[in-house]
């Protein structure tokens, strides 16, 4: 029985556009997380110093940056986070978001830094 190859994304840059840094010289430590978010959940503001990217498992889910771009990702797609920008994650659809995240950084480096500074709306 044949194995189905689907590439889902190849890409040098962020969701936004912006080019990824370089990988940190060293050993590196890969983390994956499973985050689930209920229906009308939203993330606490907050950015990453490391290269990240996920995968929708379920749901629809909408990444909105301090600026005010957004972009919304649906059930099977890939995205590539920014990096270094101020941003949350929202479920602004009607099912629970299911995401896996996969992080790339040098170990014990924080993956995500919150910034409980910045009033949610």
């Amino acid at each position: 029985m044949a194995i189905k190859t689907t590439e889902l994304i190849r890409t040098s840059e962020s969701w936004d556009g912006a080019p990824l840094p370089d990988f940190p010289a060293g050993q590196p430590e890969l983390r994956v997380l499973r985050l689930d978010f209920p229906v009308g959940a939203k993330t606490g503001w907050h950015h990453h110093p490391v290269i990240n990217y996920g995968i929708v498992q379920q749901g629809e889910l909408t990444i909105v940056c301090q600026d005010g771009r957004e972009k919304t990702f649906h059930e099977g797609e890939a995205l590539v986070e920014v990096i270094g920008t101020v941003h949350r994650g929202e479920n602004r659809g009607a099912k629970p978001v299911i995401l896996n995240m996969f992080y790339f950084s040098a170990p014990g480096e924080e993956i995500t830094i919150q910034h409980p500074e910045i009033l949610q709306i």
